[in-house]
């Protein structure tokens, strides 16, 4: 019998494969992952995704069916002494005749070094079949040893479908859910739970609960649960990623390459993610100074100074009227027109400097700073480009070794339509 004094999201938890909903794409019928559980052949696995979209629960429902000894540990409370007595129990006959344990470890990535070298020569050997899951990217956090002996799966946010699903099978579950209660969930309620859950099964869930045990019971022996009762339980969206996670190198990431896809509106949508997450605005702010040097530059030389005065303005002003200057800064740069030949000039020279034979300085280009060094050539025939027609004069810049060399290409977009028409009038004369 379900404990009901546990709360919503847990008692719901599925317990079989046929219970689980979503994460088709890794636990669809005949998929690896479904494979190994049905056979009871379960390896070493790895479960990356969001919270609220089935890690835990998956290793539930291996615990379910395993006939594997099963141990769980929870990283942030855990130790290399609760591994080394999970390690002892398996390898002791009589407690564990099979010599093995499937191991769940909740929250892996919070294990330091130490602890995840401990467990690696038993997951080597095959004396523990590790499940860790974690909400970060565990290419970043989890030894690279213990990686390379598992299976990853990305688990994804839950569609608003699942969501849907879980929320009527809650409503409809006697033994574990709210089917024992008289309810009546208007259907505008459970679709506003499934688009504000954002994918996380237990944000839907516990607001349900919560919306159903303080609602009082009508007239009529019916507990109403309608929308404002559940925007009432929501008190806020919850963020889309943690900001010190790697959801917040994805959302960054989105938020520069929609800039330079020179789409505004994808760009304001996700400056406004990453706000409301609680990003440091100083930290966009300089995202988008770089994105209108790498990306705008000679196209539209006046994207950097808005992106600069931005910084500035934001350090003035801070939240929450900054968010309108990092818009202006972000949509300025979007709605520019590109050009990355800056970006890839420095590239190209940096390359040659670290790789090739550059020679010299040219003696003419050096500067004489004291009377002797004029002796020896230094500053001799160099060309005062203001002595010239048109601030310009013929001369060699670059060292013998890199002469006729070019770096800049400017694009045929923007302004820097002008810069390409002179520039090549002006290389045409050397």
């Amino acid at each position: 019998m379900q404990d009901k004094r546990e709360p919503l999201a847990y008692r719901m938890c599925p317990r079989t494969l046929d219970e689980f909903v979503g994460q088709e794409d890794i636990i669809g019928k005949d998929r690896l992952l479904y494979r190994m559980i049905k056979a009871d052949r379960i390896k070493s696995i790895i479960l990356y995704g969001p919270p609220g979209t089935g890690k835990t629960s998956l290793a539930r429902v291996i615990a379910y069916t395993t006939k594997t000894d099963f141990k769980q540990l929870n990283a942030v409370t855990a130790g290399v002494g609760d591994i080394k007595k999970i390690v002892a129990d398996t390898q002791n006959q009589f407690l564990n005749p099979a010599g093995k344990t499937v191991l769940f470890i909740d929250e892996i990535h919070r294990f330091n070094k130490m602890q995840q070298e401990a467990l690696l020569p038993y997951v080597e050997n095959g004396t523990i079949i590790l499940i860790g899951a974690t909400t970060e990217n565990p290419f970043f956090e989890v030894n690279k040893a213990l990686i390379s002996r598992s299976f990853v799966f990305m688990l994804k946010p839950l569609e608003k479908n699942h969501i849907k699903r879980i929320i009527r099978n809650t409503l409809e579950d006697k033994e574990r859910g709210l089917g024992e209660y008289n309810l009546q969930v208007d259907d505008d309620a459970v679709e506003f739970l499934a688009d504000v859950s954002n994918g996380d099964a237990r944000v839907a869930l516990n607001a349900l609960e919560l919306a159903v045990i303080t609602s009082d019971i009508g007239e009529d022996g019916k507990i109403l649960v309608d929308i404002d009762t559940v925007k009432e339980c929501v008190q806020k969206r919850p963020v889309v990623f943690d900001k010190t996670g790697d959801s917040h190198y994805d959302n960054i990431s989105a938020f520069i390459k929609s800039m330079r896809g020179s789409d505004p509106d994808a760009a304001v949508f996700y400056l406004a993610r990453a706000l409301y997450a609680g990003e440091d605005p100083e930290f966009l702010a300089r995202r988008i100074i770089i994105a209108a040097s790498e990306d705008v530059g000679l196209a539209n030389p006046t994207a950097l100074q808005v992106a600069v005065a931005a910084a500035e303005a934001v350090k003035m002003i801070g939240l929450p009227e900054a968010r309108i200057i990092l818009s202006h800064a972000a949509i300025t740069v979007a709605t520019s027109p590109k050009s990355n030949s800056a970006y890839v000039a420095i590239g190209k020279a940096l390359h040659d400097v670290a790789n090739k034979r550059t020679g010299e300085v040219p003696m003419h280009l050096r500067n004489p700073v004291k009377p002797e060094m004029k002796e020896l050539g230094y500053g001799q025939g160099y060309k005062y480009a203001h002595d010239y027609p048109g601030n310009i004069v013929d001369q060699q810049y670059l060292p013998d070794e890199m002469k006729g060399t070019i770096y800049y290409e400017p694009s045929s977009n923007g302004y820097e339509t002008r810069i390409k028409e002179w520039l090549e009038a002006r290389r045409k004369r050397t």
